[in-house]
């Protein structure tokens, strides 16, 4: 099996490389993510400059992460420091490309011209922090996901539910067991999109998985400004709880403790009760009416 992994949080993020040695215990893997944090940027891409891509020693980068290893992120989860014990050398090659652009770019350049032949599966994760409800839409982790599912390659976004001290050893396991499975279940079209949030504690307090839906508004925001060398600056956060759930929701299942498994798909279009009520409003609405 060849799996492409990428992320939002930066090719320097341990989740990833927790992901990367989980994954090279299924097949063989490459790594195609920012070269920097780029959270909240959704599915936006590069379409005005160029993108620079440069290969990466993962190798080194393994070190990040060892099995068994949950303590906090070292040094603010950007820099290379080795584990205490690396663990084993994983049974498959991992090799990794950091770019020079938002994650929706990185995944693009993979699966058009960096990997060849192409993947079986595309990851992306594991991120620092949930991606839950409607906040998917700003979601770099869902957006460098939805490049692979919309190209149909069958693809996973996994999460973390904290971004403060995340355990990334359950998700891993978690993504590792989901990679076994696809591998051997049927071909689907649309492939499978899968959007998978695990709580941030340990497995001893894991309610269990449940297969949910989209919840509403996870997280509202803040702006606070200030006033620098003469000007007005703002800056917006992501920092107030919503978490408008409701019945076999995400939301409620991460309130509870439950592994949050949501089949994703592309369903902007709306009911046609909706369709009734906007036609509703154009009723009588002729070009030739219209002021010039």
């Amino acid at each position: 099996m060849k799996i492409l992994l990428t992320n939002d949080d930066g090719i320097h993020a341990t989740g990833i490389w927790a992901a990367a040695r989980s994954l090279a215990e299924v097949g063989e893997v490459t790594v195609v993510a920012p070269d920097r944090e780029q959270s909240g940027v959704g599915a936006s891409m590069t379409l005005h400059a160029p993108l620079f891509v440069h290969s990466v020693p993962a190798e080194q980068y393994l070190t990040q992460f060892a099995p068994g290893d949950d303590t906090p992120p070292r040094s603010a989860d950007a820099v290379r420091v080795p584990a205490v014990d690396a663990g084993s050398t994983p049974p498959h090659p991992i090799t990794a490309w950091a770019v020079q652009g938002t994650p929706a770019d990185a995944c693009i350049l993979a699966l058009e011209q960096l990997v060849n032949p192409k993947p079986d599966l595309v990851v992306s994760g594991i991120n620092r922090g949930s991606n839950l409800g409607w906040d998917v839409i700003v979601s770099g982790t869902v957006g460098a996901a939805t490049q692979g599912w919309v190209r149909g390659y069958p693809t996973i976004a996994i999460s973390v539910g904290s971004v403060q001290a995340p355990r990334y050893q359950l998700a891993a396991q978690v993504v590792a067991h989901l990679a076994r499975r696809l591998a051997d279940a049927p071909e689907v079209s649309p492939a499978y999109f899968l959007n998978v949030n695990v709580p941030n504690e340990p497995a001893d307090r894991i309610a269990g998985v449940k297969v949910t839906r989209l919840g509403g508004r996870a997280y509202g925001e803040s702006v606070r400004s200030e006033e620098s060398f003469g000007h007005r600056r703002y800056w917006i956060s992501r920092n107030r709880p919503v978490l408008a759930g409701g019945e076999g929701s995400d939301i409620d299942a991460s309130k509870a403790n439950y592994i949050g498994i949501t089949p994703m798909g592309m369903a902007f279009s709306t009911t046609d009760e909706r369709v009734e009520m906007v036609q509703g409003l154009v009723d009588g609405l002729e070009l030739g009416n219209l002021a010039a």
